[in-house]
């Protein structure tokens, strides 16, 4: 019986040792997957100075000149915020929800493991913030299998406590709000602000942070965008708000009271193709990228605007931008009313004066320009399939003033039917800083690429004329108030260059008497600007406007230059007229301020660009002869003492903003060429030049007559709706006193009154030559 009795006993001390060699076993071999795991035996693991320095996707951050965000360059949509930027009621939200004992663990949660070991996770999953935020960063949720997700847990495990050490709470906080893809192109918590609700994180309602937590669980199926998913959204935030008051965050009352509210979104999304001044930013892509090549990281490699962090401190100030946005999308949505009805009895509509055959050629080459053209053509597809799949009809989605169609079309239909739309280019900049202020590159980027500050170039007409005055005031020290006859006046052959003689005439037929260059200029007359560049030689007018920032390299020194024959980009225009305001010193326009790396160190600083250009009493007489335009000539129209512009047929539907109320002083021209084709005004005040050119992407889309085919309806309402939305905000500083009068003049400038005429043909500035469409 003892016998037994002892055996009993060592069987007991046995299975004793045995649980406890086993435990032991356990633990040693516990410790030692976790040993090998840090060491790297389960896969890579980061180093410390990955850890230091995690990699992520950067967008590059586009900011105003007036601290606003105007656009982002990126692969992931990402811009970080620091934890002073992260709401209280965010940081609750995302605490209550996803790890509620954040702050008392050291990135493994024991009871939330053991409690999802034992309920197989239908009581809540285990992983906690650290961890999923290690996850995000370090590892590969893509791979696939039991084994290897046990290796993926187990090196979120590890890399979860490195962080711990590594990192503070509210650093891990803020780590796990920046690298979370919220989808929609919202990757991290700022992006999903503003995308979703149209705001920074800091101004985020209790009720919106709870939305955007919600997404923690599955961004796809508790995502409030589109309506498909909205309920599901609701019922995932009012989880989230039920959490808080769990954890005390909110009072019951709060609670039931945010589970009321509908859930209102503000989607703003943050695409290329969206939002403010996009034609602009296309542009500054380029500058950038230029910049990326010859500038480098300290490590030698080169920058990335998509993934770097970089932050772009550019010169436009987001409140000018959008009124001149605003004036672009006012006028010519009306404007085009009148041109598709004009076109009604048009049979070569959108086209004019040119032959079936030459509209079948632009036809074909827009075709040969496309990206489905491009496509077809890498695929070995033959001219003949390519014209036959153009001819084929697809569903489409066209732009229209009054929203998007979803219509079925031919392409070739569909280029013509874009080929129908007015378009425009306009800029505004500080003639002092040479600070671009406002870029409207044509009426929506995502359906009309082609841009047209800078990269289109389309004649001047009398645009040009006042480089002409200022080289006859230079050279010659004319006086406004110095006469010549208003006659025909013949430049004979041989002369400049001339192979032909060259009579230009008036637009208006009216000949006879004299004019004073005021007056000349204020009325366009072509022949008194002719007799001008006569004096002066072509050559010294095109030396001129190469000091004014012209690229005169395609410019022939003929005389017809004086009429505005050359093509120039509105962004020339505009920074050699600004010359004139700047007291003949030209500055060279400039939009990129500074650039800052992720880390705020500065790694471009922009210096400016100057050279004396003409002296400055002929930059002011000149300022002068434009004044006389807007008081006398064309651009009078600014003026609320006109009635001329209120008794056009059809002008309500065609112009909105009149009467413009622009009393201050103002200098400017308009300019119309050959058959109505381009409509330009550029406008001046002591401290803001802004040029306006509208027309077709075609020279041969143009409105019949010059009633409407004129600068001073075509171009020039938009520059006085501009105005007015400048001068209307009290918190945009736009000058609307005199331009500076040199201390000494030695040219008179006060001769004749200009009167105010209500001459309905008064715009004599559009070019009488042949032109080649």
């Amino acid at each position: 019986m003892a016998k037994k009795s002892s055996e009993k006993s060592t069987s007991f001390w046995k299975y004793i040792l045995y649980f406890w060699l086993l435990f032991i076993s356990l633990v040693v071999g516990i410790v030692l997957i976790f040993m090998m795991a840090d060491w790297g035996f389960l896969g890579k693991m980061p180093s410390f100075e990955e850890l230091e320095n995690p990699e992520t996707n950067l967008a590059t951050e586009v900011v105003s000149s007036d601290g606003e965000t105007i656009g982002k360059f990126f692969h992931e949509n990402r811009t970080p915020v620091h934890f002073d930027d992260l709401p209280e009621n965010l940081i609750q939200a995302l605490v209550a929800t996803e790890d509620e004992r954040f702050y008392s663990h050291a990135g493994i949660d024991a009871k939330g493991t053991l409690r999802a070991a034992v309920y197989l996770g239908k009581k809540g999953g285990a992983s906690t913030i650290t961890q999923q935020l290690s996850k995000q960063l370090f590892t590969d949720p893509t791979r696939v299998g039991i084994i290897n997700r046990l290796k993926q847990k187990i090196k979120e495990w590890v890399i979860a406590i490195r962080l711990e050490r590594q990192y503070t709470k509210d650093e891990i906080i803020t780590m796990y709000f920046n690298i979370f893809d919220f989808t929609r192109g919202a990757h991290g918590i700022r992006s999903a602000s503003r995308v979703y609700f149209g705001k920074e994180p800091s101004q985020l309602k209790t009720e919106e942070a709870a939305t955007l937590v919600a997404m923690f669980k599955n961004p796809v199926l508790y995502n409030p965008y589109p309506d498909r998913f909205k309920q599901n959204s609701i019922k995932r935030r009012n989880q989230v708000l039920k959490q808080m008051e769990k954890n005390e965050f909110l009072t019951r009352k709060e609670k039931d009271s945010l589970q009321q509210i509908p859930l209102v979104l503000n989607f703003t999304p943050e695409q290329h193709d969206d939002g403010q001044a996009t034609y602009f930013r296309e542009h500054l892509k380029g500058f950038l990228k230029d910049w990326a090549k010859d500038n480098k990281k300290a490590d030698g490699s080169s920058y990335s605007i998509y993934s770097d962090g970089l932050k772009v401190y550019v010169t436009l100030d987001s409140r000018m931008q959008n009124y001149a946005e605003d004036a672009v999308n006012r006028h010519l949505s009306n404007l085009q009313k009148e041109f598709d009805r004009q076109n009604k009895t048009n049979s070569k509509a959108p086209f004019r004066g040119i032959s079936d055959a030459q509209i079948d050629r632009i036809l074909k080459r827009e075709m040969r320009n496309s990206d489905r053209y491009r496509r077809m053509k890498k695929r070995g597809a033959s001219d003949e399939k390519i014209e036959a799949a153009f001819n084929e009809k697809h569903e489409m989605q066209l732009f229209s003033w009054e929203g998007n169609i979803d219509t079925i079309m031919t392409p070739k239909d569909s280029i013509r039917y874009y080929k129908s739309f007015l378009n425009t280019g306009m800029m505004s900049m500080n003639p002092q800083t040479g600070a671009v202020k406002s870029w409207v590159g044509g009426i929506n980027y995502k359906y009309f690429k082609y841009e047209h500050v800078k990269q289109a170039k389309r004649q001047v007409g009398s645009t040009f004329k006042p480089f002409v005055y200022a080289a006859a005031i230079d050279q010659l020290h004319y006086s406004p108030c110095y006469e010549l006859p208003n006659t025909l006046y013949t430049i004979p052959k041989g002369r400049h260059g001339l192979i032909d003689d060259w009579t230009p005439s008036n637009s208006s037929d009216d000949y006879g008497g004299s004019k004073t260059l005021k007056k000349a200029l204020a009325e366009s007359i072509n022949t008194i600007t002719a007799r001008l560049i006569d004096k002066t030689g072509p050559k010294r007018v095109v030396d001129l406007i190469e000091k004014l920032g012209v690229d005169t390299k395609d410019i022939d020194a003929f005389p017809s230059i004086a009429l505005g024959t050359p093509d120039l980009s509105v962004y020339e225009m505009v920074s050699a007229y600004s010359t004139f305001a700047n007291k003949g010193v030209y500055t060279k326009p400039y939009f990129v301020e500074r650039i800052e790396d992720k880390n705020g160190s500065i790694i471009y600083q922009h210096l400016p660009e100057t050279r004396d250009a003409v002296s400055e009493e002929t930059a002011y007489v000149t300022v002068n002869l434009l004044e006389g335009v807007t008081k006398a000539g064309s651009g009078r129209r600014l003026r609320t003492n006109s009635e001329y512009i209120k008794n056009l047929p059809h002008y309500k539907r065609a112009v909105t903003g009149y009467p413009f109320d622009l009393a201050n002083p103002i200098a400017g021209k308009t300019g119309t060429t050959q058959n109505q084709s381009d409509g330009w005004f550029i406008g001046m005040v002591p401290d803001l030049v802004t040029g306006v050119w509208v027309g077709g992407e075609d020279r041969s889309v143009h409105f019949p007559t010059i009633t409407y085919g004129q600068g001073a309806t075509l171009a020039l309402p938009i520059f006085g709706m501009y105005m007015n939305s400048l001068y209307e905000d009290e918190n945009v500083q736009v000058s609307d006193g005199e331009f500076d009068k040199p201390d000494y003049l030695s040219i008179q400038i006060e001769c004749d009154d200009l009167e105010d005429e209500d001459d309905e043909d008064d715009e004599d500035d559009f070019i009488e030559f042949n032109s080649d469409f």
